[in-house]
């Protein structure tokens, strides 16, 4: 029989001859002290640290023990990459790769010349399509877990409210909003790359963008998002809790003779000193002014005598201030 050849080299080695015998079998070094393989097929194999071939960077396993989750190497040769690039020529590819890396907490864009399983060259990916970037951060995204706080959780919980009274909203429940991620989440995730990327990302905008003209309309008739005061300033809807509430400065309630509600079901109230350390919890401001104000007013007027307690509250003018001093 004649000798096989390559072109251009001569007659064939025996590794040559053994990987194209056996062409899932090339395998290349693993990072590391021990002599680990991933073979071009694409499962794992290991040397005796003590072999002769333990540091090669490529091998042709001859023989192994068949263990499927890493078998052990029982006969191998050393081959070169030259030898590989000749043999296979036909069969390795450049193959883009972009996904997200658990080890590193990022995106990871690579693109990789390969035979099979084994990587040949690899260099970064420098204008890797923003698309692929955000998709490879969605399983980011699920592997870092999806958190609400501030104001996209009260945004969530409004949603919640509102959709559990049979309203037609998206659902915006933690499950929800993880299962349809796709969805709400991909379109905003330009220039998200890592886990510090994804820490500092602001959910709200994203959140908000799910909902159509017609649903924010809704939600902010059925659930506003906050209650404005006599004074005119915004204070943020608590959802979070059984019912909705807020923490105001009792002085700022002055005047008030209805108590303030949601969608029909009073606040939770928290009405709070001028040093903002609660004083009173109510869902009757009217009770409460016709009742424990009294008492309430004679401890305050001892702790911040500089401050209006008028005998009716609900006679006076909304303040923030202290009293002016008397000249």
């Amino acid at each position: 029989r004649g000798t096989a050849t390559v072109t251009g080299t001569g007659t064939l080695s025996p590794a040559a001859m053994a990987a194209l015998a056996y062409p899932d079998r090339i395998g290349q070094r693993r990072k590391g002290d021990a002599p680990r393989f991933v073979l071009s097929g694409g499962k794992g194999a290991v040397l005796e640290s003590s072999d002769t071939l333990a540091g090669a960077p490529f091998i042709v396993a001859l023989d192994t023990d068949g263990n499927p989750r890493e078998a052990r190497i029982r006969m191998a040769a050393q081959i070169s990459q030259s030898e590989i690039r000749e043999l296979f020529a036909d069969q390795i590819a450049w193959d883009d790769m972009c996904e997200w890396s658990k080890r590193d907490r990022r995106v990871a864009a690579r693109q990789q010349e390969r035979l099979g399983a084994v990587v040949l060259d690899d260099r970064i990916w420098k204008d890797v399509p923003p698309d692929a970037v955000a998709r490879a951060m969605l399983d980011g995204v699920r592997d870092l877990g999806l958190r609400l706080s501030g104001a996209a959780a009260r945004l969530a919980a409004r949603v919640e409210l509102v959709r559990g009274e049979g309203h037609d909203l998206p659902d915006f429940s933690l499950p929800g909003l993880t299962d349809t991620l796709e969805d709400w989440l991909l379109p905003m995730l330009d220039g998200v790359k890592s886990a510090g990327d994804w820490k500092r990302f602001d959910l709200l905008p994203a959140l908000r963008a799910a909902l159509n003209w017609e649903q924010t309309q809704l939600l902010d008739r059925e659930a506003p998002g906050h209650f404005v005061t006599p004074l005119g300033r915004k204070i943020p809807i608590d959802y979070g809790e059984e019912v909705p509430e807020i923490a105001v400065r009792l002085q700022e309630m002055f005047g008030v003779t209805r108590h303030p509600a949601v969608g029909g079901v009073p606040l939770k109230v928290t009405l709070l000193s001028p040093a903002q350390r609660p004083i009173q919890i109510t869902r009757d401001l009217p009770g409460f002014w016709a009742g424990s104000y009294a008492d309430v007013r004679k401890d305050m007027r001892a702790q911040y005598p500089k401050h209006p307690w008028p005998e009716d509250p609900t006679a006076a003018d909304p303040t923030l201030r202290a009293n002016r001093r008397k000249s």
